[in-house]
């Protein structure tokens, strides 16, 4: 059995949107309850999450917009204040999205550490839409360019590879890792659809997978199959980034996918795969989306479980 690191927080919980916003608190119980159903949750290393630092969001992010985003953030009873038309800040939100960018550092550490195969951070907001000087699509910082800065930052990793197969385009980790050169992108997206954007594809380093709506998973898996998996291995990445959104389920309200728990399970094998052929093992997954709450809780679980085989 894999050794599991999961990281989260309490706190995580306490940022929340207007009422009836689908990037609600309960996806963290809805993922915490279904490892708990399933035995899983005990056979978890489990850490609390501790606040990135300025420093460290630095990484990825200007410095006025890191200013501008804590300046916005709202004192205690002040109430809410909207980034975007789809991002807002309650008095947690800002502690948030700093545990959520620190757990992928720590889960960065711990792999790198050898104490641990892998890691699962369950944590939000979650940040693949964040771009440089940009908050959107629910997203203030970028939480997995930034792990994945830091991870470059580490004795022997040089090249690390970040897979996101989230319904919606990582437009904001593409804008953050920018052309560095030791980091391959691959986001695989449901397309047309929001952020309604992405770049163009480097051959070998950046791989973008518009899929159209009703795609099933067989089609993503050939994709993936193609486009995707021999040119990670070409790559031979020392540590394996995953944007883990589960709303490419056929359930979800937001997407428009056809995917369900196994073909998380699939993509899941094949990184693990690959991670244990040129990165030691090493892998960091970080929840991005997945909203309606039992398709989140099931998919997860299934991946968690992939991680812990």
């Amino acid at each position: 059995m894999a050794r599991t690191a999961f990281i989260t927080h309490e706190d995580c919980v306490k940022h929340q949107m207007t009422p009836g916003h689908p990037e609600q608190p309960a996806r963290i119980g809805a993922v915490l309850e279904e490892l708990v159903a399933q035995g899983l949750f005990q056979m978890l290393q489990r850490f609390e999450a501790v606040e990135a630092t300025r420093e460290q969001v630095l990484l990825a992010h200007p410095a006025d917009y890191v200013d501008h985003v804590f300046s916005k953030a709202p004192a205690a009873g002040q109430g809410m204040v909207q980034l975007d038309a789809d991002t807002a800040l309650n008095e947690h939100s800002l502690r948030a999205a700093l545990l959520a960018a620190g757990a992928g550092i720590q889960a960065v550490d711990l792999v790198i550490g050898d104490d641990f195969d892998n890691a699962f951070c369950c944590v939000r907001p979650p940040g693949h839409h964040a771009e440089k000087s940009e908050a959107m699509g629910f997203c203030f910082f970028g939480s997995i360019a930034i792990a994945a800065l830091h991870a470059l930052q580490q004795p022997d990793i040089n090249r690390v590879a970040i897979i996101d197969f989230d319904v919606h385009h990582g437009n904001g980790t593409e804008d953050l890792i920018g052309d560095h050169e030791s980091i391959f992108f691959c986001s695989s997206f449901q397309h047309p659809f929001y952020p309604g954007k992405f770049g163009t594809n480097v051959p070998g380093r950046k791989i973008n997978i518009p899929l159209e709506g009703g795609t099933d998973g067989a089609v993503f898996r050939e994709r993936m199959k193609t486009d995707c998996l021999p040119a990670l291995e070409a790559f031979a990445p020392d540590i394996i980034f995953i944007s883990a959104g589960f709303d490419a389920h056929k359930e979800d309200p937001l997407g428009g996918l056809n995917w369900n728990e196994e073909d998380f399970a699939w993509i899941t094998r094949e990184l693990l795969s690959v991670a244990g052929r040129h990165s030691a093992g090493r892998i960091v997954s970080m929840l991005e989306g997945g909203y309606n709450l039992d398709a989140l809780g099931a998919s997860a679980a299934m991946h968690v479980k992939t991680l812990l085989a």
